[in-house]
């Protein structure tokens, strides 16, 4: 199997990094600085449920496509007025929506993202736009060899031309590329237009999750993380 892909692009939020956690250390941050008593992990997941609706109006055709950078600080004001914080400027609100930027990886994610750029290219495929993916590989040491995803290709997973666009672009043939997640619905929408498959579980949602907890379909890959699926695919 490893001979016949000659890339792999990977979902990023949850996946290689940890989204929750850096979602409410900087909403911590936040709380210190205002003098603000705020449950944060609500908050973050809050801010985190708006993600897909937002996401779903685009791709419903009733909104042109923005990044996801403009999505998530529209999502933010909204969490913000619901839990009744009103201390932030805009600059503060535009500081506060960089969280994303700054998350951490999980502890194999580059260890195992370096062994597998020895062999095959590696992308992101993420919704998060260029910017954020730049910022947050410098920071976090994620070495990509490429950054794709919904800003490059104007489109949002699980949208078909996500997926294949990508390949496109990196002159592969479906076939030869690996979409590599932490979630089912991502790989099964990969799966499906043809691209290989490489699931690993990652509890990025809390204490709380109860989806994508297992490989859920027959994936080509299922790997207990990213160093592991890197030694099944021989580096």
């Amino acid at each position: 199997m490893s001979g016949e892909i000659k890339a792999l692009i990977f979902d990023v939020f949850g996946s290689v990094v940890d989204w929750r956690s850096g979602i409410i250390c900087e909403g911590e941050a936040v709380g210190r600085r205002l003098g603000i008593d705020a449950d944060w992990a609500a908050f973050a997941d809050g801010w985190r449920s708006l993600y897909q609706p937002a996401m779903q109006r685009i791709r419903d055709g009733g909104r042109g496509f923005v990044k996801l950078d403009v999505l998530h600080r529209e999502n933010l004001v909204e969490m913000l007025e619901k839990f009744g914080i009103d201390g932030l400027t805009e600059a503060g609100i535009d500081d506060f929506n960089l969280a994303w930027h700054k998350l951490d990886p999980w502890p194999d994610s580059v260890e195992g993202l370096t062994r597998l750029k020895s062999k095959y290219i590696i992308a992101t495929q993420s919704n998060g736009n260029v910017a954020l993916m730049v910022n947050m590989a410098k920071r976090a040491g994620l070495p990509w060899d490429v950054i794709l995803g919904a800003e490059v290709v104007g489109h949002y997973k699980p949208q078909p031309q996500s997926y294949l666009n990508a390949c496109d672009m990196l002159g592969l043939a479906a076939s030869q590329v690996m979409m590599a997640a932490a979630h089912n619905a991502d790989l099964v929408a990969a799966s499906e237009c043809g691209l290989r498959t490489a699931f690993f579980a990652r509890n990025d949602n809390g204490p709380g999750q109860t989806t994508d907890l297992a490989a859920e379909h027959d994936f080509d890959c299922v790997a207990s993380d990213i160093i592991d699926l890197a030694r099944q695919l021989g580096c």
